[in-house]
């Protein structure tokens, strides 16, 4: 479901940013060391649009939420916090009177519509990825589980995370993230398989020679 449509200013960039993720940036450019004192001194969020594939379609919506360090130049490093989805409608760059982008943008609201059971399943098959890449899983707790989480930290490309950040309904994307692991656990299973017959084989073996 959208929202109303509103002008937001656009920091485009080519990764994804998902709803709930702190993501910290250092700020240089001029177009945008103006777009961040203007959020700041306006009280004003700012869209994150990905650039793929020479388009600008879906973002996420971020709040600026500190600037961790000013330097002497104007550039700062700052931390900013996802919010909300969107479509961009139309791309204004730049805006009038101003060093930067931005866009009318429609916002979509969130489907809150999975389940503890299938938190349950798809978390099983994370901590499987984890175990077989050695990487501790006890931070994963289905109270506070949900797709947007882990989106970055289960081996997805660029490209199937846009796809992700394309779906409203939480249970749709709970789906999509359980078939991208169910495809790759297999591959990565056979990789260490792999790996583990290629250490035997590098160990010297007493073998007997055949007699013909």
């Amino acid at each position: 479901m959208s929202v109303m449509n509103r002008i937001i200013p656009l920091f485009p960039l080519q990764i994804v940013v998902f709803p709930t993720e702190v993501l910290p940036l250092h700020i240089f450019e001029e177009r945008y060391k103006q777009l961040i004192n203007d959020c700041k001194r306006r009280g004003l969020n700012f869209g994150i649009p990905t650039f793929l594939e020479g388009k600008l379609s879906y973002g996420t919506e971020v709040k600026l939420e500190e600037i961790v360090k000013n330097y002497d130049n104007g550039s700062m490093d700052i931390l900013c916090k996802g919010i909300r989805t969107f479509k961009v409608d139309k791309f204004f760059n730049p805006i009038p009177n101003k060093l930067y982008a931005g866009g009318e943008v429609q916002f979509f609201e969130n489907k809150d519509d999975s389940t503890l059971e299938e938190y349950s399943e798809v978390i099983a098959l994370i901590k499987q990825l984890y175990a077989i890449i050695g990487v501790s899983a006890h931070n994963i707790q289905i109270e506070t589980f949900n797709s947007f989480l882990f989106a970055h930290k289960i081996g997805m490309s660029i490209g199937e995370e846009y796809q992700l950040l394309e779906i409203v309904s939480e249970w749709e994307r709970v789906q999509f993230i359980k078939a991208h692991l169910l495809k790759v656990l297999p591959i990565l299973n056979q990789v260490n398989d792999t790996r583990k017959l290629i250490q035997m084989n590098g160990h010297f073996k007493n073998l007997d020679p055949l007699k013909f």
